[in-house]
């Protein structure tokens, strides 16, 4: 959505962004490589189940080769794998439906492949980060409304990376929920969810009428 905003602001009325992910290399790593494993080891290990130990030097890299191969088996193991640490980490609180849905063979195989592939590739934006690019187009995203909605214990995308965001566009409005990891379906999520689409629903009624919001 923030790339997109970036090449093309005059197609965006506005934006509500939860769970912020920046995609920068020392965000891939922090999840899949170094950082988080050290809150979750026992989930952890099962994620490095799918890889040799000469191998845990670049896990995406190592992931990438599984999950691309033409091994069905080792292609839906290193799947299930990747996607079910995601799932497992994402709510502050364990939650059995969220983890059955990340580890549900065709929602893992589809999870995995297509974020893997975009880590793989630095999202695309390693010539043109997000941040930089936001700060390039500062006068146009200060006319853009905004909401940036990031919970506290966010371990996937640690809250750093929305405060980033919110530095870079002050004009947004920031909502820390205190207490919620970072899936939208915890129900600090959802509130300040439904109260940015609340606010929205003003903001663009002014905008469609002519009024400054």
């Amino acid at each position: 959505a923030l790339a997109y905003a970036c090449l093309h602001p005059k197609r965006v009325l506005g934006l509500i962004l939860r769970g912020i992910f920046l995609c920068r290399d020392e965000d891939v790593a922090w999840f899949y490589q170094a950082g988080a494993h050290r809150l979750f080891p026992d989930y952890w290990a099962d994620y490095l189940a799918p890889i040799p130990e000469q191998e845990h030097g670049d896990l995406v890299a190592a992931y990438h080769h599984r999950l691309t191969g033409s091994d069905e088996l080792a292609r839906m193991h290193a799947a299930k794998a990747w996607s079910i640490w995601e799932g497992r980490t994402a709510t502050l609180l364990p939650d059995a439906a969220t983890v059955g849905f990340f580890g549900d063979p065709h929602h893992a195989l589809a999870i995995a492949r297509i974020e893997n592939h975009y880590f793989t590739h630095g999202a695309f934006l390693r010539d043109a980060p997000l941040l930089a690019q936001i700060a390039a187009q500062a006068d146009a995203f200060a006319q853009m409304p905004g909401e940036i909605i990031h919970g506290r214990y966010d371990v996937v995308c640690p809250i750093d990376q929305a405060f980033a965001l919110a530095q870079v566009w002050p004009s947004a409005q920031f909502t820390v929920v205190e207490h919620a990891g970072h899936a939208a379906s915890e129900l600090g999520i959802i509130d300040a969810l439904i109260r940015a689409t609340d606010r929205f629903s003003v903001q663009l009624a002014h905008l469609a009428n002519g009024v400054g919001a």
